[in-house]
């Protein structure tokens, strides 16, 4: 695969639902580590950006597709699994946050643990009726904070197991 390939790899994977830039940020630094000639800051860049293009679409259309799929014979499970869990996790940012939920979305995109990142904290957001402007500046410092740890984690495990190697 040549640079350009790993670079648009790297973009992709931190648009998926779920695996987002946790994913892309430990692909880059792995085969960073493995001899390919990525720049890590440009990866890191490149994932953020992946990462935040659904972030206005989520934010403006996912409510209203979810909640017009939820009694669909088909689709209306996944649906409603994807609204409960966009209200469950409003409801944990409102319950911890108060009056901070900025912070609290922040905080929650911003932890790498599994159901929370972009995607999720858009939904809340957009469920809890926040305004564009603040939910986007919170999902995208927490993608940032996001990024940081895991480029941390990665570069020391992964850093682990080449020098092993």
């Amino acid at each position: 695969m040549t640079t350009f390939t790993h670079y648009l790899m790297v973009f992709l994977i931190s648009m998926v639902p779920l695996i987002e830039l946790r994913g892309a940020i430990p692909y880059a630094v792995g085969f960073i580590n493995a001899g390919v000639p990525l720049s890590l800051p440009v990866c890191y860049v490149i994932a953020i950006l992946g990462n935040m293009l659904p972030v206005p679409i989520i934010f403006f259309f996912a409510r209203k597709v979810l909640e017009w799929g939820a009694d669909k014979p088909v689709i209306g499970g996944f649906f409603r699994f994807c609204l409960e869990k966009g209200h469950k996790g409003g409801e944990k940012l409102q319950q911890k946050a108060g009056r901070g939920l900025f912070v609290a979305l922040l905080l929650f995109v911003g932890i790498p643990l599994p159901g929370t990142g972009a995607w999720t904290g858009t939904l809340a957001a957009s469920l809890l009726d926040m305004d564009f402007k603040s939910s986007v500046i919170a999902v995208m410092l927490g993608v940032i904070l996001a990024g940081v740890i895991m480029g941390i984690v990665s570069m020391g495990v992964f850093g682990t197991i080449f020098s092993v190697i």
